[in-house]
């Protein structure tokens, strides 16, 4: 398998970002990590196995973003207007630098890119990461794999609210989108996965699900929801089992 470590500055985060890009062509997956992770989590955890026939066959071709959560969502003791607006600049950063360098890399390639789309895919926090960038950039995006995921900014802003944080809170600009945005039509032609288990630390998870499945069955979004049992946990363990089951209905 190859496997290519990338380093380069971003003029919107004035700092280095890293990340990883496995395989050498096919259908582009952008992995969101979990919470306060790294772009080397997902090789480190042992989720490649599920994916190397994938990339072994040009089917798929993995890229890893790190995160800045620590200085973002989970600095709650932090200035929230600050937080958030660092996070939209790494929101920019994944959108107008990273993705270009995922097209160049990805049609270097030759492969499958075709402007068909980068598939969006995250665990726990990387699940919020990977739907709200699914909702936002639909026309970046062509589907979203989301495992434990939680969609409401209010869990980690608390009763913080401006523009900035609306604008990333799936369950609160969702719920205000007029029906006939155009937006609707662009999600209903994708794929959009949004899985979590009913077991130990779970439950938020769950709960917050309801709601955002509860606003787009309002709103005519299809989206495939799917909890599993009691016994699924938030862990490693389970999103490799999630993940097997779920990427041959992107990658086949």
């Amino acid at each position: 398998m190859d496997i290519q470590y990338k380093k380069e500055y971003s003029y919107r985060l004035m700092r280095d970002m890293e990340f990883k890009v496995y395989g050498q062509g096919g259908q582009p997956v952008l992995f969101f990590p979990c919470q306060n992770g790294r772009f080397y989590d997902f090789e480190n955890f042992g989720m490649l196995e599920p994916c190397r026939s994938y990339l072994d066959e040009g089917k798929m071709q993995l890229f890893t973003v790190d995160s800045i959560d620590a200085e973002t969502w989970s600095k709650e003791d932090g200035d929230p207007a600050k937080r958030i607006d660092l996070h939209e600049k790494w929101f920019q950063y994944v959108t107008e630098e990273l993705v270009p360098q995922i097209i160049k890399i990805n049609q270097k390639g030759q492969t499958a890119y075709k402007n068909s789309g980068i598939i969006a895919m995250g665990f726990s926090m990387g699940g919020y990461h990977s739907t709200n960038f699914f909702l936002r950039r639909p026309d970046i995006f062509s589907g979203n794999l989301s495992l434990s995921g939680l969609f409401e900014a209010s869990y980690f802003f608390h009763g913080f609210m401006n523009p900035m944080v609306y604008h990333n809170s799936p369950c609160d600009y969702l719920r205000n989108m007029r029906l006939d945005h155009p937006y609707i039509a662009m999600y209903n032609a994708r794929k959009n996965v949004i899985c979590m288990g009913r077991g130990a630390w779970e439950d938020e998870m769950v709960s917050s699900a309801g709601k955002l499945e509860s606003i787009m069955k309002e709103k005519g979004i299809h989206a495939w929801f799917d909890y599993w049992g009691h016994d699924v946990s938030h862990d490693w363990y389970w999103w490799k089992k999630q993940l097997e089951y779920f990427l041959p209905y992107f990658l086949i």
